[in-house]
């Protein structure tokens, strides 16, 4: 069976796909590795990201809910649907199986909070992300490849 489609019948793109799709052709850029900070206390681990304006992310998919909180900044996320404009101190409810794109308008501290027991930062990334190989990025937000700008 042979299906064409015609104007207004396009197969429905997902807001996942789309940014799967922008992390494919971002990977393609060069890279730079953001300073990140691990902190693991009362079984509780948070990462706080440093980037600079003009930077674009496509973050892993989280397993579990968790806090996402832009510390100060403005950063432009687009999930499942829109992008959404915001501008820190602004605490964010992290969902599972959400993958996120985020533009840094301006210079911005992003972190997360996550409850957990690992006390290593290969554990709970174990724990708490889906594993992605397309990810420019390894254990702790550290570059694959060295090629920093």
């Amino acid at each position: 069976m042979r299906v064409i489609y015609g104007q207004g019948f396009a197969p429905a793109v997902t807001g996942r796909q789309k940014v799967e799709r922008l992390q494919e052709e971002i990977s393609k850029l060069p890279q730079y590795e953001p300073e990140t900070t691990h902190t693991f206390h009362a079984g509780m681990y948070c990462r706080e990201v440093f980037f600079q304006a003009d930077s674009l992310v496509v973050g892993r998919v989280h397993k579990k809910e968790h806090f996402f909180l832009v510390v100060y900044g403005t950063v432009l996320i687009t999930e499942d649907t829109d992008a959404v404009e915001i501008t820190g101190p602004k605490l964010v409810k992290g969902m599972p199986g959400v993958k996120r794109s985020v533009y840094m308008v301006t210079d911005a501290l992003l972190t997360t909070f996550h409850v957990t027991d690992p006390k290593s930062v290969e554990d709970v990334e174990d724990e708490l992300m889906e594993y992605d190989p397309r990810s420019t990025f390894t254990v702790g937000n550290k570059l694959k490849v060295k090629e920093i700008t």
